[in-house]
């Protein structure tokens, strides 16, 4: 079913103290269902099985990736926010204040909202493809002290970037953290960063960017494959929605978690690996999995510093600044916009 473009507006109570803020949601968000659905299929039957990982994030699913987060093994996430916050003052000084902020990938907008005091950015765009996450987010967010004029995009900008619909003409950040841009393949990854660039029509717009550095893989594995078994519970989570989503009949008990750093592409893979031969029904299909047989749910590729800046050159942006953790775990960016 495609969702209609609309838009709708959300306000809060005048009485509210402080005062909170309304704000728009443009939802432009296009998605076939049946086709999404048909594209799994196809990827289950192929000869090198896949499932995107998109179908990670049903509720038990997202439970389990903000679990993620938590293990010991996982440094991605707590080493960018010890980054952000040893560096905020700095960072913020190099970009600017009074800037239109727009968040790509949204979630609770708790990242971005650390960043309204040092910013104080003209107003702030959360764009998500979760209208409830958005919605939820810039409610929350109506009500901050600190918070700019609000509003929200729905759209799945893994496919095409466009959110003309929700800026102006005033100098722009995005903000794309937590090294999601690792997820793109590499030719994929310099598409979307074009993308961005093409949206910086106006002088003194940039990227603000998370990204994950390439480092021994006994810790990169360990990242991945935690001691609790967290994620694995949350890759074989992945069966249980494919089973609700295309009725299939996978039983996660014939199958495991693989993780592992690939060091020949640089990236980090996620498979679910047969535990013995089995059968499996896909629709009216039935697709034979030999013992060891993989199917490929995720990569998340790594970027030396270097190889990372020259990325956004050849996007079109100007050489970035960079600031990093002591370690050399963790990279961000901001790279500023050529404009003529």
């Amino acid at each position: 079913m495609v969702k209609p473009h609309l838009i709708t507006t959300h306000r809060i109570d005048a009485a509210a103290t402080p005062p909170a803020r309304s704000f728009t949601i443009d939802n432009t968000l296009k998605l076939d269902a049946a086709a999404e659905l048909d594209a799994l299929e196809r990827g289950l039957l192929a000869p090198a099985a896949s499932i995107p990982p998109k179908f990670f994030y049903d509720a038990l699913g997202s439970t389990l990736y903000n679990a993620i987060v938590q293990t010991q093994e996982y440094y991605p996430t707590r080493t960018e926010a010890a980054i952000f916050e040893a560096y905020r003052a700095e960072i913020a000084a190099h970009i600017g204040t009074g800037k239109q902020f727009i968040d790509l990938g949204s979630g609770d907008s708790v990242k971005a909202e650390k960043w309204f005091a040092s910013l104080k950015p003209s107003r702030y765009v959360a764009v998500d493809i979760s209208e409830t996450a958005a919605r939820e987010a810039l409610e929350r967010l109506s009500s901050h002290a600190d918070a700019p004029a609000l509003a929200g995009l729905i759209t799945d900008f893994s496919r095409v970037l466009d959110v003309k619909a929700v800026m102006n003409d005033s100098p722009t950040m995005f903000f794309y953290p937590g090294s999601s841009i690792g997820n793109f393949l590499p030719d994929e990854a310099l598409w979307f960063l074009k993308q961005i660039r093409a949206h910086c029509t106006t002088a003194g717009s940039g990227l603000l960017i998370g990204v994950d550095a390439k480092k021994d893989r006994a810790r990169l594995d360990a990242a991945y494959d935690d001691a609790l078994g967290v994620t694995a519970a949350f890759n074989l989570n992945t069966l249980r929605n494919v089973n609700t989503l295309l009725g299939t009949d996978f039983d996660v008990r014939d199958w495991q978690h693989r993780g592992f750093y690939n060091e020949t592409m640089g990236r980090i893979e996620m498979h679910l690996e047969a535990r013995r031969d089995l059968i499996v029904r896909v629709r009216g299909t039935v697709r034979s999995f030999a013992q060891g047989e993989r199917i490929h749910t995720e990569n998340s590729y790594k970027y030396a510093p270097e190889q990372f800046a020259a990325l956004l050159v050849e996007a079109g942006f100007a050489a970035p600044r960079s600031w990093q953790d002591p370690r050399g775990d963790f990279s961000v960016f901001y790279a500023d916009a050529q404009v003529a």
